[in-house]
């Protein structure tokens, strides 16, 4: 099972609390962890990657093991600790501003 924790307004538009627990065929990256929350929650479709890029929105990161993932290939495997489910990939709004 993959973790995934999300912003308040992405769990209140997905109708859900807490943190969300997905099942993911194959390797485990970012795009294939948005494949399956977007199958579960189609609501999300479009609110954290571009429709028809698929590129991330801006003002969302995205991290796992105190690592910024935001630049690395949506492609590459993500940490172990992630795909175990020991510990979650976290989808977090950026703070824009000085």
């Amino acid at each position: 099972m993959i973790r995934v924790v999300m912003p308040a307004h992405l769990r209140t538009l997905a109708s859900f609390h807490g943190e969300v627990q997905l099942e993911v065929q194959g390797t485990v990256t970012v795009r294939t962890v948005l494949d399956a929350l977007e199958a579960q929650f189609p609501m999300l479709r479009g609110t954290i990657r571009e429709h028809v890029t698929q590129e991330r929105r801006p003002f969302l990161r995205f991290f796992a093991c105190g690592e910024d993932l935001s630049h690395d290939s949506v492609d590459a495997p993500l940490p172990d600790a992630v795909a175990s489910g020991a510990e979650p990939l976290l989808i977090i709004g950026a703070i824009a501003g000085g």
